[in-house]
């Protein structure tokens, strides 16, 4: 396992389990559009560190265990950072623009950042097969994680979850991280960036 990897795991669970245990922590740094409005824009980062309980954080930990490796491998750890904190900044800025006028909302968890690596990952290996723990059907990326953002846009639009009733998820982080990771891995390979890594 990469260092870099491990050290932002490390740190987020760190950050995450500080926050589980800490309610006012936690209140002071998670997204909250109420205080975002009222200038504490530092919220859109520190909610990335932030999880609602050990079942969240371990999901999005083991997502980034699994795809991140790939991303350094080919980029380097300054441009998986790059992309990583990009995927995350635009997923809570796609969140603040579409619940601006929510002050209540409130959100946590690195989902954003982790869209913008599964996307990056599809895009550059879209014929991996990849699966979901409770359906192990195995499906190419290049459609799986299509598949995954057309229902994060549904449930976002709609505001309910495609079982009924409210998601209570973040969907707008999903797909603002998952933009701003294919537009940066588009880039790096329209301008051959490590010309010998693409195959």
């Amino acid at each position: 396992m990469i260092v870099s990897v491990l050290v932002l795991i490390l740190v987020t669970a760190l950050v995450s389990y500080k926050g589980i245990q800490d309610s006012i922590f936690f209140r002071k740094n998670e997204f909250h559009i109420g205080s975002i409005h009222a200038g504490e824009q530092f919220r859109m980062f520190s909610s990335g560190f932030l999880h609602a309980d050990f079942q969240h954080l371990f999901f999005n930990m083991f997502t980034l265990y699994l795809f991140a490796p790939y991303v350094v491998f080919h980029f380097g750890n300054f441009y998986f950072f790059v992309l990583y904190f990009g995927s995350l900044i635009a997923g809570s800025l796609l969140t603040l623009y579409f619940h601006k006028s929510e002050y209540q909302y409130r959100a946590v968890g690195a989902s954003g950042a982790i869209y913008g690596l599964l996307v990056a990952f599809a895009f550059m290996a879209p014929n991996a097969e990849l699966g979901l723990m409770f359906i192990p059907i195995p499906i190419k990326a290049k459609y799986f994680v299509p598949g995954l953002l057309a229902i994060d846009l549904f449930m976002g639009v709609s505001g309910e979850s495609i079982f009924g009733g409210a998601s209570g998820i973040a969907h707008f982080a999903h797909i603002g991280g998952a933009l701003v990771g294919f537009l940066m891995v588009w880039y790096w390979k329209k301008n051959e960036f490590n010309r010998h890594r693409w195959h």
